[in-house]
């Protein structure tokens, strides 16, 4: 970074050179290592200048700011201090609370976007937790950054769910039968440890000096009442962990009823909410859980799934919806049902809702293939627009799609069988083959660049909000390469 005369290197006489050579001047004390400005530390066009600029120029932190109302206590770091770290933290794949802290002392970039501060990694998972709604809601903003940019075509979309691994551990997990014979055990062992308890009491009371031979000048026997505890408090878990099975399996029969009677009622012509009502309570008074119906202790909202290496893991099922053009993420979410089937309606109508406008043809794994599912396929394309291309089984490896028979198809064909031949066409065929290079390459990025294949943040909530921070970074970085640092006058405009 200056420019250094040579020097000659003064070499030992007992130790002759083989060659006689020049270096560049080399002094381990040298006082300043560094230019004196921070500005002078790293290239014009590095990722950290984009983050720095994004934030202090385009971003809107107005709602994380409206927060801090208590001005008594020490000063607390600046807003866009963190999110620089953050932002910058998630989009490298430095995603640890700690790991940014330690960023902080050893690596420029962060050092530049710290201002040469280095928060504690204690204010950094503080601030994350506390403020997680509205970092999530970067996200949109990003979108909308795309959109002005013109990155966001919404003419094809592809959509589709990968497993990410929680931060709780699958062992961690109790079936509903073991639960319940846990639980009885439990109950046991504390009415006989109360017993005990009583009886050891009842001897203390009886003299100070039985009192003293029982316990001991130590209270060894004091430890009862912690055991005891510790007991009534993993109870209480195992208790909490029964009732959520039970409440999850009260639900899918109440929402299972509901929906076979509305079926009921249309196929009569009738209309009547309440008979509804009463049918899904019914059923959920009816329910019982299986007993391989699982908890986590750990994370409860979590599930145990299956992920595309056919390992099941303790994880989430993230969503997203990918725009061709530039492979720019227009819908995220997170849900704790292993099936993708759910999450095809939600998932377009919130990328609707993010751009404003609905694509042109959706494409679709084999996962959202369901009677329901095709029914809204037909009903979005004619109420918005949207040619849906869902597969409805999957090919063996190296098996062709086989052509579409010629002719008319048979007015007795049903939604599936309609999907499938409307895939065997020339053109659903070309148009459904681009579905994985647009959204697979996104997941890879997120889980390599990014290092989101595991998350930190336990709860639903939580999920859901680091998900949609990773997608926010995914689309900043895209920005970043189609637009550079030149990009941040064209976005504060």
């Amino acid at each position: 970074m200056f420019e250094i005369e040579p020097i000659e290197v003064k070499r030992r006489q007992d130790r002759p050179a083989a060659v006689d050579e020049t270096f560049r001047a080399f002094d381990p004390h040298q006082v300043l290592l560094l230019p004196p400005s921070l500005d002078d530390w790293l290239p014009e066009d590095h990722l950290a200048r984009f983050v720095a600029d994004l934030v202090d120029e385009v971003l809107d932190l107005s709602a994380i700011l409206a927060e801090y109302t208590e001005k008594r206590g020490y000063p607390p770091y600046d807003p866009r201090l963190m999110v620089r770290l953050l932002i910058y933290g998630y989009t490298t794949g430095v995603r640890s609370s700690r790991a940014i802290k330690r960023k902080c002392a050893d690596d420029v970039a962060f050092r530049f976007l710290a201002a040469d501060q280095a928060p504690d990694f204690c204010s950094i998972a503080r601030f994350r937790r506390r403020h997680l709604g509205t970092l999530a809601d970067l996200f949109t903003q990003s979108l909308h950054l795309a959109t002005k940019l013109g990155m966001v075509k919404m003419g094809r979309v592809a959509l589709d769910g990968t497993k990410l691994e929680a931060n709780a551990s699958k062992h961690k997990a109790m079936s509903y039968g073991r639960l319940v014979d846990k639980e009885e055990r439990i109950e046991a062992e504390i009415a006989a440890l109360e017993t005990r308890a009583a009886a050891l009491l009842a001897d203390a009371e009886a003299t100070d000096a039985a009192e003293d031979q029982a316990f001991g000048p130590d209270g060894k026997d004091t430890d009862l009442p912690a055991e005891l505890d510790r007991r009534e408090k993993r109870l209480a878990r195992l208790q909490a962990a029964r009732a959520q099975i039970e409440a999850e399996a009260a639900d899918k029969a109440r929402r299972h009823a509901e929906d076979i009677e509305r079926r009921r009622q249309q196929r009569n012509g009738t209309a009547d909410e309440q008979a509804v009502t009463d049918a899904g309570e019914a059923a959920a008074a009816m329910a019982r859980p299986k007993p391989k119906a699982q908890a986590n202790f750990t994370d409860p909202d979590s599930r145990i799934m299956k992920n595309c290496d056919g390992a099941y893991i303790q994880a989430y099922n993230a969503q997203a919806v990918v725009d061709e053009a530039h492979q720019v993420i227009t819908a995220a979410d997170v849900t704790t049902n292993p099936s993708d089937a759910l999450n095809y309606t939600a998932m377009l109508d919130q990328s609707a809702a993010n751009t404003g406008t609905h694509p042109k043809q959706a494409l679709v794994d084999v996962g959202y293939c369901s009677e329901t599912n095709l029914e809204a396929a037909r009903h979005r394309q004619l109420a918005c627009g949207t040619d849906t291309f869902m597969a409805t089984g999957r090919l063996a490896h190296d098996e062709q799609v086989p052509p579409a028979p010629r002719g008319r198809i048979p007015k007795d064909a049903t939604l599936k069988e309609r999907m499938a031949r409307k895939l065997r066409t020339k053109p659903g065929h070309a148009a459904y083959s681009r579905r994985k290079a647009i959204v697979e390459p996104v997941f890879g990025q997120i889980m390599t660049c990014h290092n989101g294949r595991r998350l930190l943040l336990r709860g639903e909530d939580g999920a859901r909000g680091e998900w949609r921070l990773l997608a926010a970074c995914h689309n900043l970085r895209k920005i970043f390469r189609y637009a550079g640092t030149a990009g941040i006058a064209v976005l504060a405009c």
